[in-house]
């Protein structure tokens, strides 16, 4: 239902309030359509940004601010530019995740998903989603994000699910799928398999375990070490290096695995590290990757000595049932006993541990899906190296270069019940028919084993990034060719974490070449991650987490937008603090009151708009803020086109608050209250075209005070949200004028440098004698804005092209261009009043310079203390040492006087 404007155009507030504005202009523009790529018209050349869909049953995080953030500035850009914008929305079931918080609420129940089987545990499932599912996209509506929300999707829609299957059955069918027993990362308390990407390694204080391995029939042995002892039970052979001298008898012989007693051989292989340890390593096939390796080199048997509880199965012996921590601790016992151990050492490793949940990871076969990367790593290394992508910052294509080109298989199954069930119906016999539906894999399977087969569907889902992979068009109706995917597919850019480039990006381009025969979107724009104002990466831990939806309760959405916005650069980390939100909140207070000035001294005959300028009316200030803005202009449209974010908000900062609102709404108001209507027209206009280009460039950064504030200008068109970008007028570039006012403000400035180090009071007239040079006639044309920015007498002031000496009694300084600006102390200050308060901050420095000397030449200081200590004190004598000289300068001028 279409909503009115929430704002009165002829009242506006005196101050701006985020709570009053924020929801219902959020509210307006969806219910006009303005979210909606239709709104550019058909013939408009379309931009796509698919969100990185959140999970499902999240919260938003400082995270997901930033993605927010960066790609509705994007989207809000590209609309304003006449393009068919369409960001869509989505979530993503996120199996893991999901199903560990209806577990944790089944077992307050006392209950567990295996006791209410799966069918229940689903329903259960899906009730969650649909209770907590909502959460997400309202946060990211308080973010401003202007979604389609009408395109809004979901991983598991029934859509989505169709085109996962789709995916499956091509990839089974050219033979890049596969069924087959492996070693795999295993995570014991989740009970699934995780994916080499979802395994951390952590550096940890482990211990290094030396024993003997006796030979067969010998008193003889070879050493080993390990840092997992419990695993002695699986190996199947020990090896060593075939040009390792020390063990050229032992080859070929066997050994005997303790407590066990069964013979394994001595191998020769190349992996082994003479210099790690004894030179002789333990192989275990079933428990690590390299060692699977070198079991296949060698046809040795893969033993599992562990359940997939992480205890220890009939394999281990006497061992059964044992945890394995414990069954480490009783195996090296029972080994000790045996006079089998050598010696333990400490020794720092890198301990794999799963992302979610983080318990240690066991490598262990299991019989999983995977897919063969190699044909499609080498189709998303050849788009990036061509150009068809472009990763950015550039540095990351490297990273990504280097993933891709040393893929392994990629470990799709996982032993979850939430999520995409695998495609394969499996007969009695264990023969098993993919297909896109139950129906289908009925048919083949009938078709081979008679009406009466039953099939059971595998009972496995799929990883959560399988499906992710496809967003892009799934989300657009592929595998069915409809409007939206022949008219926004390819997207546009990628915007994401540089933390999940492998996870999904990478995914994401393979999916797209493989299934669609063209790459997903033409740029991958990566942010940094988010850290509090020290450079600490946010944890509950810590306790400095900035929740997004509290900043946003307190200085609200366009501050920490802003804030992110500007603080950050493609690729780097950013450092954010509550005292930048602040700053930009009230960057928004002088955006609404630098408007609320426009607007209240408008004139009631005045109406705006561009129309034709009277050039012939422009003062000199007018033509510089006009060249000021159309380089602006050029300069963040270049900006944002590069991706350039920070910087472009940055200048839009700068320009606004710095030249317009600091003088030029300074200057315009000498003509805004003097009796010329046409002077007073001609700054209404000036006024009123720059704030309306600026706040244009400002809203992509800042949605809402930008929007309230226009909607009280003199404006064409219904909302900020869909107004045209302003394009650079080269004929506005006017190098003399900017040349010109540059001067000034450089006189101005002085005046006032002068006046704060005298500490004149602020609202008080003084005189001033100018010596301009070859600026006296530009200065005499302009000298009543000189006169009231900087609180001059212009009855006493004295303009002159130059002086014979310097004028008496005076304070002085030399600007740019050789001009002389000097001010008679006498009237302007007490100068006895002042020199004593001179002498007071001259032995004031001269006790702090000595006091810093003398820890300086303190050997004893110097060499003990920390080194940031003594640079901090060498920083402080050295901006002591320059207010010295200042404040000498002065009293010799103040001593002049007497």
């Amino acid at each position: 239902m279409t909503k009115e404007l929430p704002i009165d155009p002829d009242n506006m507030a005196k101050a701006y309030d985020p709570v009053q504005f924020e929801e219902p202009l959020y509210d307006w523009w969806e219910s006009q359509g303005y979210f909606k790529p239709e709104i550019a018209g058909e013939d408009a050349e379309p931009f796509v940004i698919a969100m990185p869909p959140p999970n499902v049953t999240g919260a938003l995080h400082i995270g997901h601010a930033m993605t927010a953030a960066a790609e509705d500035l994007m989207i809000r850009y590209n609309r304003m530019k006449g393009k068919a914008a369409l960001w869509i929305p989505g979530t993503d079931h996120a199996g893991i995740a999901t199903q560990l918080q209806v577990e944790r609420a089944l077992r307050a129940e006392g209950t567990s998903r295996q006791e209410i089987g799966r069918e229940r545990f689903l329903d259960r499932t899906w009730a969650w989603k649909e209770e907590h599912g909502g959460i997400i996209t309202r946060q990211h509506r308080r973010l401003g994000a202007s979604c389609d929300w009408e395109r809004e999707r979901f991983t598991l829609d029934a859509g989505l699910s169709r085109a996962v299957n789709e995916a499956f059955v091509r990839l089974y069918e050219k033979g890049l799928i596969y069924r087959g027993e492996y070693l795999i990362n295993w995570s014991p308390g989740l009970q699934t398999a995780v994916s080499d990407l979802e395994v951390e390694y952590s550096e940890e204080e482990g211990k290094l375990y030396y024993f003997k391995y006796m030979l067969a029939d010998s008193d003889d042995y070879v050493a080993v070490a390990t840092t997992r002892p419990e695993t002695i039970l699986g190996d199947t052979a020990v090896a060593v290096h075939p040009d390792d001298e020390r063990y050229q008898d032992f080859i070929g012989k066997m050994c005997v695995v303790p407590a066990l007693g069964r013979k394994i051989p001595i191998i020769a292989d190349d992996y082994v590290d003479m210099e790690f340890g004894t030179g002789a390593l333990k192989i275990t096939p079933g428990h690590d990757p390299n060692d699977f390796e070198i079991g296949k080199r060698h046809n040795l048997p893969v033993i599992n000595i562990m359940n997939k509880d992480a205890t220890m199965n009939a394999n281990a012996g006497p061992y059964q049932g044992l945890d394995r921590s414990d069954c480490r601790k009783q195996l090296w016992a029972a080994m000790e006993a045996k006079g089998l151990t050598l010696e333990v050492k400490p020794h720092r490793m890198q301990v794999p541990r799963a992302q979610r949940g983080g318990e240690i990871v066991e490598p262990m076969v299991s019989t999983q899906w995977f897919v063969k990367m190699q044909s499609l790593a080498d189709a998303g290394l050849a788009a990036v190296d061509d150009g068809r992508i472009q990763i950015i910052p550039e540095r990351f294509t490297k990273i990504y270069n280097n993933w891709l080109e040393n893929i392994k298989d990629w470990c799709i199954s996982r032993q979850l019940w939430w999520g995409h069930r695998i495609p394969a119906w499996y007969a009695p016999d264990g023969t098993f028919f993919v297909a896109h539906n139950e129906e289908e894999a009925y048919e083949k399977a009938r078709a081979q084993f008679g009406p009466d087969v039953i099939l059971e569907q595998d009972a496995d889902v799929l990883d959560t990034w399988f499906s992710s992979g496809l967003w892009p068009f799934s989300t657009l109706g592929w595998p069915d060719n409809t409007p939206d995917l022949q008219r926004y597919y390819p997207n546009s850019v990628m915007e994401t974490g540089y933390d999940i480039l492998f996870f999904w990006v990478a995914r994401m381009i393979m999916s797209g070449l493989e299934y669609t025969g063209q790459a997903p979107f033409h740029t991958v724009y990566l942010h940094g991650i988010i850290r509090d104002e020290s450079g600490r990466k946010m944890s509950k831990t810590t306790g400095n987490v900035i929740d997004p939806l509290e900043v946003i309760d307190q200085y609200g959405c366009d501050a920490l937008r802003f804030s992110l916005l500007t603080g950050s650069t493609p690729g780097n980390d950013m450092n954010l603090s509550l005292d930048r939100i602040a700053s930009n909140r009230n960057f928004g207070n002088k955006i609404w009151n630098a408007t609320r000035f426009v607007v209240t001294n408008q004139g009631t005959a005045f109406t705006g708009g561009s129309g034709t300028w009277n050039l012939a009316g422009f003062t000199m200030p007018d033509k510089w803020i006009l060249s000021r803005l159309s380089r602006l202009i050029g300069e963040v449209t270049r900006l944002i086109d590069n991706y350039n974010f920070g910087e472009a908000g940055r200048q839009l900062y700068d320009f606004f608050w710095s030249e317009f609102a600091d003088w030029y709404i300074e200057i315009a108001k000498i003509r805004l209250y003097d009796t010329d209507v046409r002077a007073q027209a001609t700054a209404r206009r000036v006024l009123v075209h720059v704030l309306d280009r600026t706040l244009r460039m400002l809203h992509p950064f800042i949605p809402f005070v930008t929007e309230a504030a226009w909607q009280h200008l003199p404006h064409d068109g219904e909302a900020l949200i869909i107004a045209d970008w302003p394009t650079e007028s080269l004929a506005a570039i006017n190098e003399e004028a900017e040349a010109n006012m540059a001067i000034l403000i450089d006189v101005i400035r002085a005046v006032r440098n002068i006046r704060s180090e005298y500490d004149v009071e602020p609202g008080k007239q003084i005189t001033a004698l100018i010596a301009a040079g070859e600026h006296y006639d530009m200065l005499e044309k302009h000298i009543e804005i000189v006169t009231s920015l900087a609180r001059l007498d212009g009855k006493t002031l004295t303009l002159q092209k130059s002086f014979a000496k310097k004028p008496d009694q005076t304070v002085g300084q030399v600007i740019s261009g050789g001009i002389e600006i000097y001010l008679p102390l006498a009237g302007m200050i007490d100068v006895e009043a002042e020199r004593e308060r001179v002498k007071k901050d001259l032995v004031f420095l001269e006790k702090g310079i000595a006091g810093c000397r003398g820890k300086l030449n303190n050997k004893g200081f110097v060499e003990k203390a920390p080194a940031e200590v003594v640079d901090r004190e060498r920083e402080r004598l050295a901006d002591l040492e320059l207010q010295l000289v200042k404040v000498e300068q002065r009293l010799k001028e103040l001593e002049a006087m007497s």
